[in-house]
């Protein structure tokens, strides 16, 4: 128990530490000042540009740079895709695994294309090494420099710049960002015990004399992508609880940092392009506080353990079902509140196993986006709910809202609300259509309150772009994988659409000087505004799956009922 606040403790203390140097790095790449790695990188990447054909210098329109999303989106997915049905015929088969069924491969590309990692197989007797590498690790640095670009882009466009190029952006964010560091996590995880190779499945003799099969594989190379990029996916079923993906202590600690590091980051980024650290300091500390208090409140709620089961033994114990013995109770709750906040959905204990405190703090984080929010998007969400707090208290005092210097108007509300909509009308609608048709709730393994958070979790989980599971919930039939889609397709591209609209309406604002009466958006008051306006918007419209999932669970365990 000690070992596991303390562990936390040195996490958030080194997140602290690192957030502003790594957000200034971020801010220095995309605003195209000099960074240490220009004499390597800059020749590689305009080798790129010519063989691609990119004209580096050619600034896109919100429009423009939004098709180059999808239609860059459309053709690796398409190529993913084709990888699954053909794997049984490609190369890095050892174990001569045969290709995806049409309803998984394409739940599987999609799933990967937009950032989620959703997986509803076990990856190790289903996947060869060449799709776990060549289709899911490309679409794991793809589709998170496809995030990073976009809510680089935003800052660009609220801070009166030039959207710039959407295929500069993903290029420059693979490598400068993702792969400088992804190499040398790599080599950190193969020190710390995690496996790096491509021969076939281990066959031992167990010391009872039974034949044991071992997978194993490129573990540490796509370990360390899934958590930096925020995709989650495992290697194997069991994620990070996976010995080869997380072995100890050591590699849970620099895991999780990964997963963290570019999400907080952001915020500091966003400071430097507005010129405005002081604004981008208590945004931090806000998301910080949230983030601490759901903490507090998962690993409460494991430590306390299931009180049904300590009055029936007459002993007090953690909450241990679904944990790894190596992390405990609280590192997993820890990690848990971490994965869902940032979006990454990769896990190192069973969710499903959560004390009714961890479910509603999980489900929380992926209702609100926020905290910390997906990679590149949950810093635009964030902001987006800034732009609403100024829109909302200008109404109240009577004044046309500005923002930045430029007025806030109706077509930047409106994009905004589409924003925050999409994603509770991609989880709700097809919650309730699942728990209504009793050939869709046959995958449920748990009664009561329980099943309306398997179906809820699922489909946020989908929404949000975040992968993780409530794994007692029998996923991989047709109507999963193909419900879960629209949720996928509409939690990632709608709100990207509308950030990149948002962002170049921004952009071609004029600037309107500024008054003894403008709203100063860098002050502890308007924080906490922005903070209510977070809590009351995100929590009551998902209060009353809230209420009929963990928190009368909850009660449920209270009561003894």
């Amino acid at each position: 128990m000690g070992q596991g606040f303390l562990q936390i403790g040195l996490t958030l203390c080194i997140l602290i530490a690192i957030a502003p140097f790594f957000g200034r790095y971020i801010a220095r790449i995309f605003l195209g000042e000099r960074t240490l790695l220009d004499p390597i990188m800059n020749p590689i990447e305009r080798m790129i540009y010519v063989v691609s054909g990119v004209r580096g210098k050619q600034e896109m329109t919100g429009w423009q740079y939004a098709r180059a999303v999808l239609f860059s989106n459309l053709i690796m997915g398409g190529a993913v895709y084709l990888i699954f049905e053909f794997q049984g015929i490609l190369p890095l088969n050892p174990n001569n695994f045969n290709a995806l069924s049409w309803d998984l491969a394409l739940h599987t590309t999609i799933s990967f294309l937009t950032n989620t990692d959703q997986q509803h197989y076990v990856p190790e007797t289903t996947l060869s090494y060449f799709s776990q590498t060549a289709a899911l690790g490309f679409l794991m640095f793809t589709s998170a420099a496809t995030g990073l670009a976009v809510g680089i882009a935003f800052l660009r466009g609220l801070t009166g710049r030039a959207l710039g190029n959407f295929y500069v952006d993903l290029t420059r964010a693979i490598t400068r960002i993702l792969l400088p560091i992804s190499i040398i996590g790599a080599i950190a995880l193969i020190i710390l015990g995690v496996p790096q190779t491509f021969l076939g499945t281990g066959v031992v003799t167990t010391i009872e004399g039974y034949t044991q099969y071992i997978p194993r594989g490129p573990v540490a190379s796509f370990e360390i992508i899934k958590q930096l990029g925020e995709n989650g996916g495992g290697f194997f079923a069991t994620n990070s609880a996976h010995p080869f993906e997380n072995p100890n202590g050591a590699s849970n600690l620099l895991e999780m940092l990964a997963m963290i590091s570019i999400p907080v980051a952001l915020i500091h980024t966003y400071g430097i392009f507005a010129k405005n650290t002081k604004q981008a300091w208590l945004l931090f500390w806000m998301v910080f506080v949230i983030f601490v208090v759901l903490v507090g409140i998962t690993a409460n709620g494991e430590y306390q353990g299931n009180l049904l089961i300590n009055s029936a033994l007459g002993i007090e114990q953690p909450n241990l079902e679904g944990k790894e013995v190596r992390f405990g109770s609280v590192l997993t709750a820890f990690w848990a509140v971490m994965t869902t906040s940032t979006m990454t959905g990769a896990v190192n204990g069973m969710h499903d196993s959560l004390m009714p405190t961890g479910g509603f703090s999980t489900l929380l984080s992926m209702f609100l986006q926020i905290i910390w929010g997906g990679q590149g998007t949950g810093t635009a969400y964030l902001l987006i709910y800034v732009i609403l707090t100024v829109f909302l208290t200008g109404l109240m005092v009577g004044r046309t809202p500005e923002f930045m210097g430029r007025k806030i108007e109706k077509r930047e509300i409106v994009l905004a609300s589409v924003v925050l909509l999409i994603h509770p009308i991609a989880v709700l609608i097809p919650s309730a259509i699942t728990l209504y048709l009793p050939e869709a709730i046959a995958g449920i393994t748990n009664p009561t309150f329980h099943s309306i958070s398997q179906v809820v979790y699922e489909y946020t989980s989908a929404s949000a772009n975040n992968g993780s599971g409530f794994e007692g919930l029998v996923d991989n039939t047709l109507w999963w994988n193909l419900s879960t889609i629209p949720s996928l397709l509409l939690g990632r591209y709608v709100p990207i659409i509308a950030i990149l609209l948002l962002a170049d309406s921004m952009a071609n604002k004029q600037t309107v000087p500024e008054t003894p009466a403008t709203l100063k958006t860098d002050t502890l008051l308007f924080t906490s505004i922005t903070a209510g306006v977070i809590l009351i918007l995100g929590v009551l419209t998902f209060f009353p799956v809230l209420a009929l999932g963990p928190i009368a669970e909850g009660f449920k365990i209270a009561t003894g009922s």
